[in-house]
């Protein structure tokens, strides 16, 4: 079991290097000059240069490479906001958490609701409630992000006055962003979860629990549901990267300042070091999520620890 997490901890190193180095060089050799954005259009060109030079774009690409990968993985330095003149991580560690309230909280509803509608859509196969309850999911998902926080602001703000259109303050304020980010998880996970159920729905364990007379309740959630779990998994860690990674959209329309709306507000303003810092962020919380998911693998199918655990004793018996 060490061996298989090993495994996964170096190749969540490679992904994050490899990010890292991926974004670099697609800022680096974007076609425009962040000094001249950033000096603004009347600037002269020696305050231009002296900009630059300031910021180190003057310096070759391989010397830019080098130095950025060093302060960022040896001194854990994402260096300072070209804009707004702060260190990044300060402002990561400020926005972070608004982040992930909006993201873990979608989860959370994600995989609870997901689950429900999906097994209740299994155990209803063929029935108008199947129909009904895939419906929803299929309108869900189809509905884009943006689209759906306009009409709720415009229902729950304007017209009904229930909840703040945009901001940060109390509870009331992650309401909107929170349902927004988990409406499209929901329908992912319930048709998964769905399909997965109806997968197993006839084996041959499942009619003989049956037949020994088990509650349906015990034969869904202790016979079927574990053993329709994996793609459930692959479906629910894809989901909560993708949560939080997509919550730049999320934060844009509600005002939130979070991690995903300084993204934004860095591209828009050639400001490169907050773009790799956020861009860093998401790659290191998707490749940890899915490590999370690698981790369940192997705790819910022995498939995996008995792997593992035949190659060690394989190789001590050739010892």
């Amino acid at each position: 079991m060490g061996k298989y997490i090993g495994k996964r901890l170096l190749w969540m190193i490679f992904i994050v290097v490899g990010t890292a180095f991926v974004i670099f060089t697609i800022l680096y050799f974007t076609p425009g000059d962040p000094a001249v954005v950033i000096a603004g259009g009347n600037a002269k060109a020696e305050d231009v240069e002296n900009l630059r030079r300031m910021m180190g774009l003057d310096q070759s690409y391989f010397v830019q490479l080098k130095e950025f990968l060093y302060h960022t993985f040896f001194k854990f330095d994402l260096g300072t906001s070209w804009v707004y003149g702060k260190p990044v991580l300060d402002e990561l560690l400020i926005r972070l958490p608004r982040t992930l309230i909006i993201g873990l909280t979608a989860m959370a509803l994600n995989l609870t609701i997901g689950l429900l509608m999906g097994i209740f859509a299994a155990t209803h196969e063929g029935k108008w409630s199947d129909s009904l309850t895939m419906g929803i999911a299929m309108i869900f998902i189809s509905c884009p992000d943006f689209w759906v926080a306009l009409m709720m602001i415009l229902l729950f703000s304007s017209k009904l006055g229930w909840l703040p259109s945009y901001g940060i303050g109390g509870p009331q304020y992650y309401i909107m962003p929170i349902l927004c980010s988990a409406l499209g998880g929901i329908a992912v996970n319930a048709r998964q979860t769905r399909a997965s159920i109806l997968g197993v729905f006839r084996e041959d364990y499942i009619t003989t629990a049956r037949a020994k007379g088990q509650k349906e309740r015990r034969v869904v959630f202790g016979h079927m549901l574990p053993n329709a779990l994996m793609p459930i998994i692959t479906s629910i860690g894809n989901g909560f990267a993708r949560v939080v990674a997509g919550s730049a959209v999320i934060e844009s329309v509600f005002s939130i300042p979070g991690v995903g709306l300084y993204l934004l507000t860095a591209i828009n303003s050639r400001d490169y070091p907050v773009v790799r810092a956020c861009v860093l962020f998401f790659a290191i919380f998707t490749a940890v999520a899915m490590l999370i998911v690698d981790l369940v693998y192997a705790f819910v199918d022995p498939r995996i620890r008995a792997q593992y655990s035949h190659a060690r004793k394989g190789t001590k018996h050739e010892k």
